[in-house]
């Protein structure tokens, strides 16, 4: 035995982001020896971009990480200072919880959780090689040399692997926040076989609070009535006073520098080689993308209640620092501003997804699953999901169980493993309530009766928070279907309700449901006509008015996801070669070969399969008994 260090676990993560973390919970929590590596104990759940969780679609994610039994939901309801419900003008569908994080104290507590979380071991070193044999994952080795050897392994590197900070022309070879970068396991991917791609992202720059003139901006503050992201969490215990963000623009000034200087901005210059996030452009590529625009929406938001620090959210940027000075003098109520920390973009390697199977196992090394980042997506809550569904299918494949893989009709979760998965994602990939075709039933107010029993036959989530949502599901159906037995007349106690509530008045008798299902009415505005009306608690009188509200588009897209479960089922053997199946064009075959899909659904959803190869690989199955 050599002079150095050599351990055994279950399983390794490598990084201990917002994926790192949730991977090696889950793990641990799932009985397995877990060890978490970082290059910086200090970075733990670190927030290098926006100080918040959740937002459009995002908010679902969380949601739904936390009815299977994840951390982050928890975590931001320890640590937020501020909570909005976003979207509320349109229908559940796309109602979406954001908070701003104190983001000292998340990654804090998120620490915290580790630390005391049986079977999880952390340890600061950068792993710099994968020890694999016989295209199976054996271990790790650290840059010092120590060994860990392991059942499986969890990538979950972040934006760290090989990262580049850029502003103007002046380059710093570290990861987010000046931290130390990842520079030697993009090495042993490539090295055993794994296409690595350029991606980059970037963050806007921090500002001194003291600076700034608020008076000359739109006060944002918090909602009245916060709601919790965990669905464990007492919302009674979280009711705090806020702190508010504000709203200024960018304006014709603005965009004159930036035009003026763009040939300074390494993002078009051709010094940054990686690929950006479309969803998520910066300044100067909205003022070059959208030159009809006189002006873009700035949200200054607070980093904590222990700093000065403001995010200026939807200025991302790499321009020069004398440009970045410029630029935002010009923003009402920055005219004064100080720079705390300048803008930058980061470049980084990750790896073509299409690699990987819907487990989040790579196809081509057992045992060695990838999450997060590192998977070429974009946004805190996209890696943390990952790394929840990594960690457990890690522990899954250890005690020989099957993996747990969410489809498109059960969770965003599932829409976005299978995007990554299946599609050709040229840039950072980020969720979006437009890529989710059920998102009428994937709301994120029915996270928990969607998806809380598969977090307890996980094993994450416990026979009393189980019992409990059993109950509230039974609950809702029986008080939907006693509603529409509760017949009304045209007495005048109801006219004078309906006439109070600006509801035309009734020719006829109707069931109580009838009258929910108005829009200016709802399960409580119609409790005085209600006999046997129950005080219920809010979170299950919410579904209540949402099952008989959208009854009838609800059914609708139910059918939908039948006849998608019946495509799902169909199920694909991954020892199928589609260039011996006669009928199948050539670009089909080729990438039928290239992505092994687990299902005809997931065949179907392949760029270059059409319904004619779908066609074919049904006869198939059907001729082969398949």
């Amino acid at each position: 035995m050599g002079n150095y260090v050599e351990e055994t676990y279950d399983i390794v993560v490598i990084g201990a982001g917002h994926a790192g973390c949730e991977a090696a919970l889950a793990a641990a929590r799932l009985g397995m020896e877990t060890i978490m590596f970082t290059v910086s104990v200090d970075s733990i759940a670190l927030m290098p971009c926006n100080p918040n969780i959740g937002g459009s679609s995002k908010g679902h994610l969380v949601r739904e990480l936390d009815a299977l039994g994840g951390e982050m939901g928890k975590n931001i309801d320890k640590t937020f200072i501020q909570s909005r419900m976003l979207n509320t003008s349109k229908g559940p569908a796309v109602h979406s919880l954001r908070a701003q994080a104190d983001k000292q104290d998340y990654s804090r507590e998120m620490r915290k959780t580790l630390e005391n979380t049986e079977h999880l071991t952390i340890r600061q070193a950068e792993v710099a090689d994968l020890i694999v044999e016989e295209h199976t994952i054996k271990g790790v080795k650290t840059y010092s040399g120590a060994v860990y050897h392991a059942k499986a392994v969890i990538i979950a590197t972040g934006t760290y692997l090989k990262a580049r900070c850029i502003y103007g022309d002046v380059y710093n070879y570290t990861g987010p926040n000046g931290l130390q970068a990842a520079n030697h396991l993009s090495s042993s991917l490539i090295a055993n076989g794994i296409e690595l791609r350029r991606f980059k992202t970037g963050t806007p720059a921090r500002v001194d609070r003291r600076s700034l003139d608020f008076s000359k901006m739109t006060e944002q503050p918090g909602d009245e009535r916060i709601v919790p992201f965990s669905f464990s969490t007492d919302p009674d215990s979280i009711q705090k006073e806020q702190v508010s963000c504000y709203l200024t623009y960018t304006n014709e000034e603005t965009h004159r520098i930036i035009r003026e200087n763009i040939s300074r901005s390494p993002l078009f210059s051709g010094a940054i080689e990686g690929t950006g996030p479309r969803y998520c452009p910066s300044i100067e590529d909205k003022v070059v993308k959208f030159p009809d625009k006189d002006r873009h929406q700035i949200f200054i938001e607070p980093e904590g209640l222990y700093t000065n620090e403001m995010y200026l959210s939807g200025m991302s940027s790499s321009l020069p620092e004398d440009v970045q000075f410029a630029m935002y003098k010009t923003l009402a109520g920055l005219e004064n501003v100080k720079i705390v920390r300048n803008a930058y973009a980061i470049e980084y390697d990750c790896v073509n997804a299409n690699d990987v199977k819907a487990s989040l196992e790579f196809k081509k090394i057992a045992g060695l699953y990838s999450a997060g980042q590192f998977n070429g997506s974009s946004g805190y809550e996209e890696a943390a999901v990952q790394g929840f569904m990594a960690g457990v299918n890690a522990a899954r494949k250890i005690k020989g169980l099957n993996p747990v893989i969410l489809d498109r009709s059960q969770a965003y979760i599932g829409v976005l493993i299978d995007d990554l998965v299946t599609k050709e994602n040229m840039e950072p990939y980020r969720m979006m309530t437009s890529r989710a075709e059920y998102r009428l039933l994937l709301r994120q107010d029915n996270a928990d009766l969607r998806l809380t029993a598969i977090g307890h036959e996980i094993g994450l989530v416990s026979d009393e928070r189980y019992e409990y949502v059993m109950k509230k599901q039974q609950t809702i159906r029986d008080e939907v279907a006693r509603l529409k037995t509760v017949r009304v007349g045209g007495e005048a106690r109801v006219q004078e309700l309906l006439e109070r509530n600006g509801s035309a008045v009734l020719t006829n008798g109707v069931n109580l449901d009838e009258l929910i299902r108005r829009p200016e009415l709802d399960y409580k505005k119609v409790a005085e006509l209600d006999p046997e009306y129950k005080d219920l608690p809010d979170d299950i009188i919410e579904q209540i008015n949402i099952e008989i509200k959208y009854e009838g588009y609800i059914e609708r897209q139910q059918k939908q996801v039948d006849n998608f479960r019946r495509v799902e089922s169909r199920k694909l053997p991954d020892n199928i070669d589609y260039k011996e199946i006669s009928g199948l064009r050539l670009e089909a075959q080729q990438k039928l070969n290239l992505f092994k899909p687990m299902s005809i659904g997931q065949a179907s959803r392949i760029s270059g399969v059409t319904p004619a190869d779908i066609s074919v690989l049904l006869i198939y199955l059907t001729q082969n008994k398949l």
